[in-house]
């Protein structure tokens, strides 16, 4: 892959670590064990920080957002998460859990001028997403006040622009006619990542069974679960369509800035890879889509 895709897909891949910490962090644990969310497991913190600039969402809109995720799994934690906290709370402790992961990373640094100059090139190109637009997480995102600190804008840049990827993938899967069990089971297929991390989705065995056996139906996945070359040609054309979805706030940037803020941002990135805060294998394919 060449040209405007890949460089799109770049900037998802190096942006991704610098979000994702959050649900990793033990510093966003403790904030959310301040909250009163029980932390044993990861998910009642997870879905309330990822929902909250919804508001206090109900089921069915939930659902909708967490497209990879079980309905039932969804339910068991929204909307209950709201009774812990409100939305506004929530959204408090998700910058306070943010700025002592940072720091906890990246030291004094994120005082320095490389964390402003990256965090101003971001917030121009996150800033191309408008917010209340169509829905979804990335203008829910973008509808948000723009903290003080360089860091924390850096890190909400990056959050709205992994959402409205996010989001982008959402409507390239149902315009392949993938349900959201079948994009789990398709993306597996093609070697993303073992079919087993896609187990923290909630889907049963019985369901991802039936998703097989609809895929097999279309001719998009072989009799051991690998997918056929129509298989891999369709999913090509998903994330070739996220891509193109996900282009505009980099093209808003201009090529001078994002390549200078690939230049800016390729030391975080290390740090926080190197940092073994992030699961080896993740369902959503990094580095190797």
């Amino acid at each position: 892959m060449t040209g405007e895709p890949a460089r799109v897909r770049q900037m998802w891949h190096l942006l991704e670590p610098l979000h994702a910490v959050l649900y990793y962090a033990p510093e966003a644990f403790d904030e959310a064990a301040a909250l009163g969310y029980d932390v044993e497991e990861r998910w009642a913190s997870y879905f309330a920080w990822r929902a909250a600039p919804l508001g206090a969402v109900g089921v069915e809109e939930a659902v909708r957002t967490f497209h990879s995720f079980a309905p039932a799994m969804v339910e068991r934690y929204v909307p209950g998460v709201w009774a812990t906290a409100v939305p506004e709370a929530v959204l408090a402790a998700r910058l306070r859990a943010v700025d002592r992961t940072y720091r906890a990373l990246f030291g004094e640094r994120v005082e320095g001028p490389e964390f402003a100059e990256a965090a101003a090139l971001a917030r121009r190109a996150a800033e191309a997403v408008a917010p209340g637009a169509a829905g979804g997480l990335g203008p829910a995102n973008s509808g948000l006040p723009w903290p003080d600190a360089p860091h924390l804008v850096l890190w909400q840049a990056a959050t709205v622009l992994r959402e409205h990827r996010g989001d982008g993938h959402i409507a390239a899967l149902a315009g392949a006619g993938l349900d959201p069990v079948e994009s789990l089971v398709s993306f597996a297929a093609v070697g993303a990542a073992p079919s087993e991390v896609f187990a923290s989705r909630g889907w049963g065995a019985e369901e991802w069974g039936a998703a097989r056996r609809r895929l097999r139906e279309r001719g998009l996945l072989a009799a051991d679960g690998t997918a056929t070359d129509a298989g891999r040609e369709l999913r090509a054309k998903v994330e070739l369509r996220t891509d193109e979805e996900a282009a505009a706030p980099w093209r808003a940037l201009g090529e001078s800035g994002r390549e200078r803020l690939v230049e800016l941002l390729g030391e975080p990135w290390l740090e926080v890879i190197g940092s073994g805060l992030l699961p080896a294998e993740n369902t959503l394919g990094i580095g190797k889509v």
